[in-house]
This record gives C-alpha cells, structure tokens and sequence, in this order.
C-alpha cells in the first residue's frame, strides 16, 4: 500500500451541503432555515434553557435547602460486609475496594454498627459510628480512625 493508494472508509466522507443556491439544489432561497423568525437570523443562538422571554423553568421552580460544598461524603459500609475478611485481617479502604464491597471512596469510608460481626479484625478507616466501634472491640478487634 503507498500513500496515493489510501482513501477513507465508503461512507464516513460526505460532501459540504451548498445552501442558498438556488433552488433546484434543494436548498437554495431561505437556505434550509424556513421562514423569518429568530433562528433564520444571522448570528441566532439562544442560550440552553431561554425560553423566548418567558420565565424559564430553572427560575419558576422553588429552590429549597442549603448545599454544603464542603461537607464529606463518606462511602458507607455496615459492619456485616466486614465479615467477608479473613480473622486477624488489616482492612483499610483500599482492601474494602479490593474485595468488592466497595466501589468508589468518596472522601473516606465510614463503618456503621448495623449487623453483628464474627471475626477479630483490625479497621483503619475514616470514621465509625459509636455502635460499629463498640462492637468491633467486643470482637476482639481494633477500630483505628486514620
């Protein structure tokens, strides 16, 4: 194969679509933008979400409540996933992604006390829950806030 011989795949080429003319183009007189109005102008284009002068819905619609960009958003395991591990395991965040109980960190992980758990472990994560804490340590095990 040499360069003069290469060409694109058939049909991911077309030609340019040559408005205004004529009309035995299909395509000629209003050029394929239809009579007068706002978006057969030169230079239309209206904002995403304009609704020609109306209100637009993102103003008409009550806004409620307070979003804190700043709060932490913890990945939430209950203490019945933990014991998915082996007895006397280190389980920290990366080692809950590992085996699948979780899928994204967020911005740290924290235990909650639903469940009971069986075996001895030591849980190094972002934070628990008094109940989770309380019953990791009636297990034998360690809760480590890292």
């Amino acid at each position: 194969m040499k360069l003069h011989e290469l060409s694109p795949a058939p049909g991911s080429v077309r030609d340019v679509k040559r408005i205004g003319r004529g009309h035995g183009s299909g395509n000629g007189k209003t050029a394929g933008k239809g009579h007068k109005g706002q978006k057969a102008r030169a230079g239309h284009g209206m904002r995403p979400g304009f609704e020609g002068g109306q209100m637009p819905l993102q103003r008409r619609i009550p806004k409620r409540g307070f979003n804190n960009i700043f709060a932490t958003n913890y990945a939430i395991v209950n203490l019945t996933a933990l014991n998915k591990f082996e007895d006397g395991a280190v389980v920290d965040a990366q080692a809950l992604k590992e085996a699948g109980v979780l899928k994204d960190l967020k911005d740290g992980v924290k235990v909650l006390g639903n469940g009971t758990i069986t075996k001895k472990l030591t849980v190094k994560v972002a934070a628990y829950s008094e109940s989770a804490k309380a019953k990791i340590e009636a297990a034998g095990g360690k809760a480590e806030v890292i």
